[in-house]
């Protein structure tokens, strides 16, 4: 038997079990864990030459992800793989599996045939691609090693063209969550009215062991008579349900009152009002008010006089959906607008210069002397001098819209998610939106920044990714929920309803 590059069986080789799998490795998969290297337990890899041409390319990309990732890979490797011997025959990983890097005699020597190689050619004919020489590679180590031989790559592309050619292949499942077909934001528990109406009065409830078994720590549910009345409630563990803490509206200072419009709101304002909570996630499609809620939640708390926050950070990642930023004119700032101009929206909702008539943001009369603090804490900021461009005196100048001093004062910042990065990031409510476009690594990276007396909420959709290195399993913010279920800092809300509009509403589901 011949080794991987065609030296005779007497020559030094690492030999490979017939009863383990070869997994040939596409280089998006070590772009999207470096890691990888080490969680195929004890099976062989294999990284063909031309996966280390392509890290080589990429390792020069200093402020992104893949830059970042490739360059750990190369650490990796040459730890791994410290000479030519080594590469060349192959070295035993701490998990004792195998790890070789592969050179296709085929495409260095055309003369040379063989069938796998020869329907290759036939279906796969433009060998300059590196997509096709890396499923030539496979296919090399398929002949030589006992089957099965696995091609695992993220690219839908490579997966179905090796397997056109007799390749199997599959994707990176390492840190994917499960699939599931429960698409329900929330649990409900029978209670008779009985017990209804006992937690109602007593905002606390010992519900039975089998209904408690498949609930998390923090996890929301409804509880529902058999006459169908319901009370939302969070499981505090130990058998317990409370009654959502919170009030009839937030409001930020100057600002319109803010209801929650819908069951899950609810759910989503008690994590966001809840101190206890340091870490919230939330799923929720276009218009089912994530980031309005959270923004408003934000500064409500920020206004209160005991709040140990000093401001709100909002930040996104820059994930493009036309023009990369990089080809933007203007300066860093005008570069950065159309990403972060969804906040500035929020806040004009929020804090609007023209007084709303829209009666879903009435409420209930409240005396100019309870909202008077929350007015105050945002006064100061329009008694200090202001820039040349605000009118003043009746000037000709622009007018500053009354949530930019919010801005101008540091109370609020928005600001892109790339400058986050070395920083602590204490006495803040930080939201992090578009969390789904981030890997686990990332939404690691900037939880890791969040300092004692800070809070950070993750908010996005699953359904909309733009990052090609993720998708709806393994991206952050669901990995993030996933791994942090039950802990008695974290909770989650899945949000269903749309309540922008009609049109919105129904463009999310149909479109």
């Amino acid at each position: 038997m011949e080794n991987l590059h065609g030296a005779t069986a007497s020559s030094p080789r690492l030999r490979v079990a017939a009863k383990v799998k070869t997994f040939v490795l596409d280089t998006n998969v070590l772009l999207h864990d470096p890691q990888s290297i080490y969680k195929f337990e004890d099976n062989n890899l294999a990284i063909p030459v031309e996966v280390l041409e392509e890290l080589d390319g990429i390792k020069g990309e200093q402020s992104t992800e893949r830059g970042r990732n490739a360059r750990r890979v190369h650490r990796i490797l040459q730890e791994l793989l410290p000479d030519s011997r080594s590469m060349h025959e192959g070295v035993k990983l701490s998990n004792g599996g195998t790890l070789s890097i592969i050179i296709n005699p085929y495409l260095a020597d055309p003369s040379r045939r063989s069938a796998a190689m020869d329907r290759l050619r036939a279906i796969l004919p433009d060998l300059s691609k590196k997509d096709n020489r890396i499923i030539a590679a496979a296919l090399f180590v398929q002949e030589r090693f006992p089957p099965p031989t696995i091609l695992v790559t993220k690219d839908v592309n490579v997966q179905l063209k090796a397997r056109a050619v007799g390749l199997e292949s599959q994707d990176y499942l390492n840190d994917k969550v499960p699939e599931t077909d429960d698409e329900a934001s929330y649990r409900e528990i029978p209670l008779n009215v009985y017990e209804l109406q006992r937690f109602c009065s007593e905002g606390a409830f010992d519900i039975d062991a089998e209904s408690a078994k498949p609930l998390y720590l923090n996890e929301y549910v409804l509880l529902r008579s058999d006459e169908g009345k319901t009370m939302p409630a969070r499981y505090y563990g130990d058998g317990i349900v409370r009654r959502l803490k919170i009030p009839d509206f937030v409001k930020a200072g100057g600002g319109i009152p803010i209801r929650p419009r819908n069951l899950e709101q609810q759910f989503l304002m008690d994590g966001l009002l809840d101190d206890s909570i340091h870490m919230l996630t939330c799923y929720g499609k276009a218009g089912t008010g994530k980031t309005l809620l959270s923004i408003a939640c934000a500064l409500h708390q920020t206004n209160e006089d005991h709040s140990h926050y000093d401001g709100v950070s909002i930040s996104r990642p820059v994930i493009a959906l036309g023009k990369d930023i990089g080809f933007l004119p203007g300066s860093l700032e005008e570069k950065m607008k159309p990403w972060l101009q969804p906040y500035h929206d929020a806040l004009e909702v929020l804090i609007p210069s023209k007084p709303q008539k829209d009666p879903q943001f009435a409420a209930k009369k409240v005396s100019k002397k309870k909202f008077k603090k929350h007015d105050d804490h945002f006064s100061a900021p329009l008694h200090a001098p202001q820039p040349a461009h605000v009118s003043q005196g009746g000037g000709h100048g622009p007018v500053m819209k009354p949530y930019e001093r919010l801005l101008r004062s540091g109370i609020v910042e928005i600001e892109a998610l790339a400058f986050i990065r070395g920083r602590s990031i204490a006495r803040r409510f930080f939201i992090l939106d578009e969390a789904q476009q981030l890997t686990p690594h990332e939404v690691k990276t900037v939880i890791t920044r969040i300092s004692e007396g800070s809070k950070i909420v993750l908010i996005g959709d699953p359904a909309q990714i733009d990052n090609p290195y993720v998708d709806a399993r393994s991206n952050g913010l669901v990995y993030c929920h996933n791994r942090m279920k039950g802990q008695s800092i974290a909770a989650h809300v899945k949000l269903m309803k749309g309540e922008r509009s009609k049109l919105a509403e129904l463009a999310a589901d149909l479109l």
